[in-house]
């Protein structure tokens, strides 16, 4: 359903046809939201579902994001189907099984524009004041390569990270480290290998880092973590027509999904 060309300019078909499918598969659990931003005349759409928590009813969300745009010309399966699928399926188990902190699940679009989605939303938070307990970025989240030397980094951390492209990383500014770390461990008891890293200056010192929904939030002073499979620096299908379903592997998806469920209930 969500693995189809769906650049909003040039597949804008497909790009409704995913946008109307989230917002369904969200309103099974709740009332979904739309957070609406103006780019050069035209309008978009940011989809938000709030759901609450077993806790504080009045304490601040963790925000958790994916977007569902894509680059022209390809279906998208690992970026960033794999993150909205993450996506919805974090919406049904925290509908079913509230976590300790409230939830808010968006869906973003225009990320490939340059982050406008998410960039237009943290404005749009900072502006009203609202406080985040912590902001999550799923981006790409289903590619796994388990030979050696599959796995490149910026330069300087190859030698720090396994050359083996099989685990989840957790990209993070400084703020969050006790998230971070914890989040990294119930991973890893779930199964699914994971590594992070923190980044100063907003990841100013290493670009890679920003190319996310997440940096945004970084520039607003706001605590967030990319949680990635490094995207090109490890798929080949990056941007590409071939990254299709097949490519990916479900199963590494699934663990990182359900990593995700256990590590964020206990935040």
């Amino acid at each position: 359903m969500l693995v189809r060309e769906r650049d909003p300019y040039l597949a804008s078909a497909g790009h409704f046809f995913v946008q109307q499918y989230i917002r369904q598969e969200l309103q099974q659990w709740g009332e979904v939201e739309t957070h609406e931003f103006q780019i050069r005349g035209n309008t978009h759409k940011n989809l938000i579902l709030n759901l609450p928590s077993l806790g504080n009813k009045t304490s601040p969300p963790i925000l958790i994001g994916a977007h569902y745009d894509a680059v022209p010309g390809t279906p998208g399966a690992d970026d960033n189907a794999s993150g909205v699928a993450v996506l919805l399926e974090l919406a049904k188990a925290f509908a079913a099984e509230p976590p300790q902190s409230p939830v808010r699940l968006v869906a973003f679009d225009l990320e490939e524009y340059g982050l406008l989605g998410s960039a237009a939303y943290a404005e749009h938070l900072k502006q009203a004041g609202q406080r985040l307990r912590l902001m999550l970025s799923l981006e790409m989240l289903g590619y796994c390569d388990r030979t050696p030397n599959s796995q490149r980094y910026p330069i300087g951390l190859q030698y720090f990270y396994p050359n083996r492209g099989d685990f989840i990383a957790l990209i993070g500014n400084l703020s969050p480290i006790g998230d971070i770390i914890r989040l990294s461990r119930i991973i890893r008891r779930s199964g699914t290998p994971c590594e992070w890293l923190l980044v100063p200056q907003q990841g100013r010192l290493v670009p890679a880092t920003r190319l996310s929904d997440h940096s945004p939030f970084w520039d607003r002073g706001y605590r967030a973590i990319m949680v990635t499979d490094t995207a090109f620096m490890r798929n080949p299908h990056y941007h590409q027509p071939s990254d299709r379903i097949e490519t990916l592997d479900l199963n590494f998806l699934a663990g990182v999904c359900q990593g995700l469920i256990e590590g964020i209930r206990q935040l």
